[in-house]
């Protein structure tokens, strides 16, 4: 168990060094290409220290590596300033916390995203006046002008589902998150309208907890599982805590938690009676 910005370094280094291993090349061979010493290489490998982007271009530069899409997401676990939608949280730097912008670029890089929602609607799913009225509680005493810039970070985070490829988003809620009142009535409303038309979209699939399944795997708290392109090594689960957030990348982790999604599923309800559910708690059924 890890914070974000270990376990990207060592994701990192140990997708560059089976990269290298695949040419054939030793961390000799591969520094003496780039002119390095062999320990720089070693260290990027076991993540013993981080990397700039610009050096991980010239190691698969060096390893040939054509593929684009895993050039991105590596440059991405580097920290790139880069141009382009994984790197727009960049401006914000003076207002999110270290471990809010690892997840934005985790969120940002990733192929899909299973979560477990047991007390609010996703981040990806919420309206302005919805995301505004749970910052807004979430964390006390914040000034306006924070609090428009936290809601603005929100909503251009759900940019990821309208990209071209968009994420695949797989959320299972309880329906606590549904019968919550956050923000009033009207607020409520609107946010169960957005729902059912995020419902509609073909890379959302939504399901809905009832309360009558009882207790359930998911009990302890939400979680959420990132899937990348190419590659399931870098596949990870993160767990929100008050004040941070914990990353879990162990195969073991990651098989329990997929199994733990994947029982949640099975006893949730259809997405098309998830969607019917939603719309009769709308309508006050």
């Amino acid at each position: 168990m890890q914070h974000g910005p270990a376990v990207r370094r060592r994701k990192l280094g140990a997708e560059l060094r089976a990269l290298r291993a695949g040419t054939g090349l030793t961390s000799g061979q591969a520094a003496r290409l780039l002119g390095w010493h062999q320990s720089k290489v070693s260290r990027i490998e076991t993540g013993t220290s981080g990397v700039k982007p610009a050096d991980v271009e010239r190691l698969l530069d060096a390893y040939a590596v054509q593929d684009p899409e895993l050039r991105e997401l590596l440059v991405v676990l580097a920290g790139s300033e880069g141009n382009g939608r994984h790197h727009w949280w960049h401006a914000y730097r003076g207002v999110l916390p270290p471990a809010y912008r690892d997840f934005i670029s985790l969120e940002s890089g990733a192929r899909g995203m299973r979560t477990l929602e047991t007390s609010v609607v996703p981040g990806l799913l919420q309206t302005p006046d919805y995301a505004r009225a749970v910052t807004r509680a979430a964390v006390d005493g914040l000034e306006e002008s924070k609090l428009d810039t936290l809601v603005e970070v929100r909503l251009a985070r759900q940019d990821v589902l309208r990209a071209d490829p968009p994420l695949e988003l797989c959320a299972v809620l309880d329906e606590a998150v549904l019968r919550r009142e956050v923000g009033g009535p009207e607020v409520m409303a609107r946010q169960l309208d957005r729902l059912c038309e995020a419902a509609a979209l073909p890379q959302v699939r939504l399901q809905v907890l009832p309360f009558a399944a009882g207790a359930h795997i998911g009990i302890t708290g939400p979680f959420v599982i990132f899937s990348f392109p190419n590659t399931t090594d870098l596949d990870v689960v993160v767990l929100d805590h008050l004040t941070s957030s914990l990353y879990l990348e162990r195969k073991e982790d990651l098989q329990a938690y997929t199994e733990a999604f994947n029982t949640l599923q099975f006893h949730a309800l259809s997405p098309e009676h998830s969607l019917d559910y939603i719309a009769g708690i709308g309508d006050g059924a």
